[in-house]
């Protein structure tokens, strides 16, 4: 059984476009697609322009076939939100939130997400944290994927793909350190058979030790018979899985893509 393998892009900014740029061809050389995660208003910044370059080649990476999440609306925790703050960290937006306050933030999102010439059915939370009420806004809105740190959602119908997100722990000493320990930990997912999901900041793309180590990380999935998918597979259009039950009765698969 082929298990498959999910990279994610995000921090697009135009500082680091040209190594996101890089990054994107040497995936595309290993057929591999990424998946580019589009924060409206990252920390209340001002919205992106739809004219600016990194706009511009997310649209034109997804002409080409790469898939594109909403990654959250502004980032920020509301106001009331100590708590959350001081449990989920900085920045895990939807991570408490309620159901109606989380689709308001999401038809915000999308309003902006629209002016720029993009269309999205998959979300992906910030910091990878999302409330049960965010699940039931994100469906009411039409999404059919949310991929949080410990699951791929399959909201229409009602799957839960079990895969813990891979990244740079910032908890680990020493960039050399945090670079083996990621290819060493994709090594061990993918010898089990277990789904491999790669979260990529476009800033460790910045510096050599991280961008190889993702690199070699990908090659080794790779090797292992992983096969490459974006977040935007899971959506219904992906045929179920043998065993798999419809939503109403929600059902745990690790390998989506099995027959």
């Amino acid at each position: 059984m082929s298990t498959w393998l999910v990279v994610s892009l995000s921090g697009l900014e135009n500082r680091t476009l040209d190594r996101c740029a890089e990054f994107a061809a040497e995936l595309r050389c290993r057929g591999v697609p990424l998946t580019l995660l589009v924060a409206p208003r990252p920390e209340r910044a001002e919205p992106p322009r739809p004219d600016s370059p990194v706009q511009r080649w997310v649209r034109g990476r997804v002409a080409d076939g790469d898939a594109i999440a909403l990654h959250g609306f502004e980032h920020s925790v509301p106001a009331d939100g100590l708590l959350p703050r001081l449990v989920t960290g900085r920045g895990a937006e939807f991570a408490t939130l309620p159901a109606h306050e989380a689709g308001l933030r999401l038809i915000a999102a999308l309003a902006t997400v629209e002016r720029l010439g993009l269309r999205v059915e998959t979300f992906v939370p910030p910091r990878w944290l999302a409330s049960p009420g965010t699940l039931s806004a994100l469906r009411h809105h039409g999404f059919t994927v949310c991929a949080d740190g410990t699951a791929v959602h399959e909201l229409d119908a009602g799957l839960v793909h079990r895969a813990r997100v891979h990244s740079f722990g910032s908890g680990e000493r020493g960039e050399v350190r945090r670079c083996r320990s990621l290819v060493s930990r994709v090594g061990r997912t993918v010898r089990r058979d277990l789904p491999v999901r790669l979260a990529v900041d476009a800033a460790d793309l910045q510096r050599p030790l991280p961008g190889r180590a993702v690199l070699d990380a990908v090659d080794l999935a790779l090797e292992q018979g992983a096969v490459p998918r974006s977040y935007d597979d899971f959506a219904s259009r992906v045929p179920r899985p043998r065993g798999a039950e419809p939503s109403g009765n929600v059902a745990v698969n690790i390998d989506p893509l099995s027959r």
